[in-house]
């Protein structure tokens, strides 16, 4: 314990990162710090639905917008929308490089080969571009709204949360005097480390990086990423991050987010058609995928209904992914599911991702273990997790609910019902139309933390 507490005093220094995060915040004098400084710093996900929608929908337009749910926080309060428009401009300007670019044509993804089609590669590379967008104030949140092509509109959801959550982190730090960085970080590191002390008990354990959209800063992320893998070993199977697997060479993570059936629903023209719409986004996604990146999110329009209704198909897919369903609940719930269609669980993927922290991936492995495959993507608490740590006792870099949603489809909104209708999104109307059509019962969950 000695030794680590050296490397959390002196600066951090892991795998050849040295990062004196305190000066580095103190002495921040130059013009321009870009937050994104690469395409690739996104989820993983976002790269594998890009080439799915260049694929089956590549004249769809779109809108989407990015929300604060923690409303008590004024963003508008602490950052500046011209700051906000100059680092966007700056990500607008970025282009893959070419080195990523053989990265992601040969390297093996889920264990496949070439998983990004050569044609899509080259549009990537030469074509691909994000949309256009506009920032404006409303009683003190930040509006952020994007629109155009749907193969434009996407790829803006990480990187405009990613740019968000810095720029409020910034915001803070500047307030702070060097000593008081420097004693900022100390506890950060402290705690981070206490937290993988606390896995490092768990023997086979399985988990990934998943916090890259709220995050307290690109180099934070990397230094908690690096921590976890001096601290975890192989027990920290990759992250999210396309940009930081590449960096390090750890596997990239990610399969498909609620975006997908949220598009197919708004886009279908009947009752009919719009309650199989989320099955038939799973349909056009294994033309594509297959193996571990058949992993289903069920929870958009409800988890119950969805198994209920699903065809029996969809039980050979490898997995389920937990989001706004207490995982323990929605874990037992698959597993009963399997069991009824004579699937054995124990061969299936769970993983659960939402607001999880060290010891909820704790109870969770302990509660899954020799039940099913048990796997967590530990997100906002790994990568911006500074509750309590401000030296003054302010909560200006506690970490808030911010998310990029999909608004509008060919000018149709979308909606999301989730299993917490604390994260159902889109009109009233269409919301009570969407519990009518999917029998799905307004539940009312935990409160959203991050």
């Amino acid at each position: 314990m000695a030794e680590v507490w050296l490397w959390i005093r002196s600066g951090a220094t892991i795998g050849g990162m040295n990062v004196n995060f305190a000066e580095r915040a103190h002495n921040h004098n130059w013009k321009l710090d870009p937050i994104v400084r690469s395409l690739l710093d996104t989820d993983f996900y976002k790269l594998l639905m890009l080439q799915f929608i260049w694929k089956n929908f590549p004249q769809v337009h779109v809108t989407s917008e990015v929300v604060n749910r923690t409303v008590s926080v004024k963003l508008a309060e602490r950052v500046g929308a011209a700051a906000l428009v100059e680092q966007m401009e700056h990500v607008r300007g970025l282009r893959f490089r070419k080195s990523e670019m053989v990265w992601l044509a040969g390297n093996t993804f889920y264990g496949t080969r070439s998983i990004f089609e050569p044609k899509f590669l080259e549009w990537l590379e030469r074509d691909f571009k994000l949309s256009d967008y506009e920032v404006t104030e409303h009683e003190g949140q930040l509006v952020l709204r994007y629109s155009g092509l749907w193969t434009e509109v996407t790829m803006w959801e990480i990187y405009a949360l990613a740019i968000v959550s810095e720029l409020k982190t910034r915001s803070a730090l500047a307030e702070l005097s060097e000593l008081e960085l420097d004693v900022l970080y100390a506890r950060a590191k402290t705690r981070l480390w206490d937290k993988i002390e606390l896995l490092r008990g768990v023997d086979d354990l399985e988990l990934s990086d998943f916090g890259t959209r709220r995050r307290h800063s690109f180099l934070w992320q990397e230094y908690a990423v690096q921590a976890l893998g001096a601290g975890l070993g192989d027990r920290l199977k990759g992250t999210s991050n396309t940009a930081l697997a590449y960096k390090h060479d750890l596997e990239a993570i990610g399969t498909n987010a609620h975006e997908l059936p949220m598009a197919l629903a708004a886009m279908a023209t009947s009752d009919a058609e719009l309650r199989a719409s989320q099955y038939k986004v799973l349909e056009l996604w294994q033309k594509s995928y297959g193996g571990a990146l058949l992993v289903m999110l069920p929870d958009t329009f409800g988890t119950t209904q969805f198994l209920e209704g699903a065809p029996e198909w969809v039980a050979d897919w490898t997995g389920q992914r937990v989001d706004s369903k207490d995982p323990m609940v929605a874990g037992d719930e698959y597993i009963a599911w399997l069991m009824r269609r004579g699937r054995d669980a124990r061969g299936k993927r769970l993983i659960a991702s939402d607001a999880l922290d060290a010891g909820d991936i704790v109870r969770l492995d302990e509660y899954f273990r020799g039940r099913i495959r048990f796997s967590a993507g530990w997100g906002t608490l790994l990568t911006n997790d500074f509750r309590g740590c401000h030296p003054r006792g302010e909560d200006t870099l506690e970490p808030i609910s911010l998310v990029c949603k999909l608004m509008t489809v060919e000018g149709k909104p979308a909606v999301k019902l989730s299993d917490n209708s604390h994260k159902s999104t889109g009109p009233a109307e269409e919301i009570a139309r969407y519990r009518r059509v999917f029998g799905t019962a307004a539940v009312e969950g935990g409160v959203v933390v991050v």
